[in-house]
């Protein structure tokens, strides 16, 4: 029954027995916990438990069983004490190799997460309690949360290779797999934002796409685009796959392009004169402008691998000018990485101007580019032999200081530009600020800084420098917000498994890897030293458990020596 003046219906009453209603068990736990924070609750326990011991030696022989135990080791022979030390150490180094294959695989210790999330909450541990609506964080951890929650999204390449034309034949060349199925299933999602609407219902060739685009098989998509193209010779999407997945070079890849783009114009200004009635019509016109920016955007790459660069640089220009609203595509770093190809850098210091700002999203590909023009201002005559004598220039610090902010932001990408770690081919999806954009922006841009002398020796005598800057353990950052934590797990999932990811900061090993690795090594060390000096090894050994054993029988010996002897006869008869 409804309480009255309530929105919410009052809870059935539950039997006292019944195991849906807190259970006596919980709060019997619950204040066993709170007992046993506390100091003297500990100490009586103990002393009780030790009282309980003490009590029970009788019934349990506790001293003829210690005494036949004496006897039993006193009675073996070295070859077990061999046997026992070597047993041991076989499983420590067992555990011990387990538990760095699960750290390098997964970044944890295996102990310690079963002990976090199944033993601790059976002894009592406290458990996290769900925060409470009326108090919440203070704005500036909030903004550091939503900070980086937006630095851990997954963002698409804009520099992507063609899968057909250059992943495919990678993987014809070298029998490996250059991108994962994650990636994949991502691209598989945007091409289904970009290239859908609601109203493909309506023209049989588009539900055909709309269908190609779910496909898992290559073989799959690419015949749904020919349906699609018997149904209607101008379904600008299926030039669009076929250019993508069929073209096995950038020539064929620009054909079906060009004929996407005849056929996506006239489907475009279809929709601009047909006045937008419902929200069908709307998505309609976004999904058509979605396919003419991507095209053009795809025609102007195939342009700059032809070496048609200047071509490039204008269809580029033109893109970001007929749709400027459109920021979001990144088309911009496409820009950057021609005009560097053409070694204009003052239109490349243009676009920096124009979008490296405070209230922009920062890339890889702006912090090293800006990087770069100002290391070459000074590359060409600097020596870290000269600059330690005299002192960096002003022009020097600015350099150098542009070079921590990009290595701040994103710390792997200097091992790819001085080729201390192999490059792979980048994956059609990145992660900013992790390894992943680091190989994208490596395999485009290496060439760049190679071609400016001393940019790279620059770079090899300053980037560490930036770690000393940044506090540990990255509680907060220097120039950006503090690193994020949760880059290794996306890029391992953008990146093949070939490919050594590169992790930022490097983890600490845990302690059970150390303790199983010493627990090894000093079992190892005992087997053998049992085995060379057996006689002299089990002296040593009857000697050790002799001292452990030691503040006991002391501690006993002073009990009966305080105690009168009438009482502790009367309490050993109890």
């Amino acid at each position: 029954m409804a309480a009255s003046g309530s929105g919410e219906a009052a809870p059935a009453a539950q039997p006292q027995g019944s195991p849906c209603a807190p259970g006596r068990w919980e709060r019997l736990r619950r204040r066993g916990a709170g007992l046993a924070a506390v100091p003297w609750a500990r100490a009586l326990g103990l002393l009780a438990a030790l009282g309980f011991l003490y009590w029970l030696r009788v019934p349990l022989q506790l001293r003829d069983n210690l005494a036949a135990v004496t006897v039993f080791l006193s009675t073996l022979t070295p070859k077990f004490y061999v046997a026992l030390t070597g047993t041991s150490s076989l499983i420590s180094g067992l555990i011990f190799i387990f538990e760095w294959w699960y750290f390098q695989k997964y970044g944890t210790s295996f102990i310690e997460q079963v002990s976090v999330s199944h033993l601790r909450p059976l002894i009592g541990g406290v458990e996290n309690s769900p925060p409470v609506q009326g108090f919440s964080a203070s704005n500036g951890e909030n903004e550091t949360n939503r900070q980086s929650l937006s630095e851990c999204k997954v963002w698409r390449n804009p520099l992507n290779l063609f899968r057909g034309a250059e992943y495919s034949r990678y993987m014809w060349v070298t029998g490996k797999e250059p991108l994962t199925y994650y990636d994949m299933n991502l691209s598989a999602q945007d091409h289904q934002t970009f290239f859908t609407c609601d109203t493909d219902s309506f023209r049989p060739s588009d539900t055909v796409m709309q269908k190609a685009w779910r496909e898992r098989n290559p073989q799959a998509r690419i015949k749904a685009a020919y349906q699609a193209l018997e149904l209607n010779n101008d379904c600008a999407t299926a030039y669009v796959l076929l250019a993508e997945e069929e073209a096995t070079t950038i020539i064929d890849a620009e054909k079906y392009f060009k004929q996407a783009l005849k056929a996506g114009e006239v489907v475009y200004r279809k929709s601009q004169h047909c006045h937008p009635q419902n929200s069908q019509h709307e998505a309609q016109i976004r999904r058509d402008t979605n396919v003419l920016v991507y095209v053009k955007r795809r025609l102007a790459m195939c342009a700059r691998k032809l070496g048609r660069i200047k071509e490039a640089v204008k269809m580029m220009r033109d893109l970001m000018k007929e749709f400027p609203l459109l920021s979001m595509l990144n088309i911009h770093e496409n820009l950057l990485e021609a005009l560097l190809e053409l070694q204009a850098y003052a239109d490349v210091q243009a676009v920096l101007a124009k979008y490296d700002d405070i209230s922009l999203p920062k890339s890889a590909a702006i912090c090293y580019t800006a990087a770069l023009l100002k290391a070459r201002a000074v590359s060409d005559r600097f020596s870290p032999e000269t600059a330690s004598r005299r002192g960096l220039s002003t022009a020097e610090i600015n350099a150098v200081e542009a070079i921590h902010r990009a290595v701040e932001f994103n710390p792997h990408v200097p091992k790819y530009l001085l080729e201390m770690k192999s490059l792979i081919l980048p994956p059609e999806h990145i992660l900013k600020r992790g390894d992943s954009e680091a190989v994208a922006y490596a395999f485009f841009h290496l060439q760049h800084w190679k071609r400016i002398e001393g940019a790279l020796n620059l770079l090899h005598c300053t980037w560490e420098g930036t770690f000393r800057m940044i506090p540990y353990p990255l509680e907060k950052g220097h120039l950006f917000y503090p690193y994020p934590s949760c880059t290794e797990t996306a890029d391992r999932e953008l990146l093949p498994t070939f490919h050594d990811v590169s992790v930022y900061p490097q983890k600490e090993l845990p302690f059970f890897i150390h303790f199983t690795a010493g627990l090894c090594s000093f079992s190892a060390m005992l087997a053998v030293l049992t085995h060379q000096f057996p006689e002299l090894m089990v002296i040593f050994a009857k000697a050790f458990f002799g001292m452990l054993l030691s503040p006991f029988s002391f501690i006993m010996e002073k009990i009966k020596r305080f105690m009168p002897s009438s009482l502790w006869h009367q309490l050993t008869q109890i």
